[in-house]
């Protein structure tokens, strides 16, 4: 890849661990003592501390889900182009999730996993910076494959076994992430990657060309979902339109009668 001398592939090493806080604390931990690079995926059956995205916990029963932390070298790309890692990690789990659920399948901006109106998986990317390089991101993939019973809080998430009726290996599902993953990055790295990147996100976008509710601070309205740009700013119109950061806006669920 860009930036380094030594071809390395994602997923090799595959680490399988038993029973981890983090599996994104672990990753950092050993690329910081430079016991890890580039490629290191890192595999849990049971995360006691999973991180989810806005600091919120990633709840999943032992040895019943893909649990995954990916290094990746990030010292080729520039530091505007976070979203776009992020986007390209969210494809290579459209990717890899599309050959086993063949309808329905969208990513939910800015990088969940969507069966319908359900949660089948989430991404948590968390970046490291030194003297103004971004060099590295762990990519952090949680996926519901085995689990069929969710806590209330998460009633409406979804795993494969509820939607395929089978059950899965969830390692070797991990193993063939890594070569989804494999393959967006190595698009991402071409000269045209992110634009290309950007394109395939918007094929594949959540509620796209549909009107759903926002809310932003204390207020909420109506706004068709139009596209997500490369800096990650949902794009969307009603009236005149507008776009917003991820952050600074929650999808309101709108009970069907």
């Amino acid at each position: 890849m860009a930036g380094s001398g030594v071809k390395t592939v994602i997923g090799i090493p595959f680490i399988h661990l038993s029973e981890i806080n983090s599996t994104n604390i672990y990753a950092m931990e050993q690329l910081q003592a430079k016991l890890a690079e580039h490629g290191a995926a890192f595999f849990a059956d049971l995360q006691t501390s999973g991180k989810g995205q806005m600091g919120k916990k990633w709840e999943s029963e032992a040895g019943k889900n893909l649990l995954l932390s990916v290094i990746l070298n990030t010292s080729s790309l520039n530091m505007g182009d976070q979203f776009v890692l992020s986007a390209a990690v969210a494809l290579a789990t459209y990717d890899f999730l599309s050959v086993y659920i063949n309808q329905d399948l969208t990513i939910k901006w800015p990088n969940d996993l969507y069966w319908g109106d359900r949660k089948a998986g989430g991404i948590l990317i968390e970046n490291q910076i030194s003297g103004g390089i971004w060099t590295h991101a762990i990519a952090g993939i949680g996926i519901n494959i085995n689990q069929t019973r969710f806590r209330e809080t998460t009633a409406r998430a979804v795993s494969l076994r509820q939607i395929t009726g089978q059950q899965y290996h969830s390692v070797d599902l991990a193993k063939e992430l890594c070569t989804c993953m494999e393959k967006r990055f190595n698009q991402l790295m071409h000269s045209n990657g992110c634009n290309e990147i950007i394109n395939d996100y918007n094929k594949v976008l959540y509620k796209k060309g549909e009107i759903v509710k926002l809310k932003t601070g204390n207020s909420s309205a109506r706004y068709t979902i139009q596209q997500v740009d490369r800096h990650g700013q949902l794009y969307v119109s009603g009236g005149i339109p507008m776009q917003f950061t991820h952050g600074t806006v929650e999808w309101v669920i709108e009970t069907k009668q």
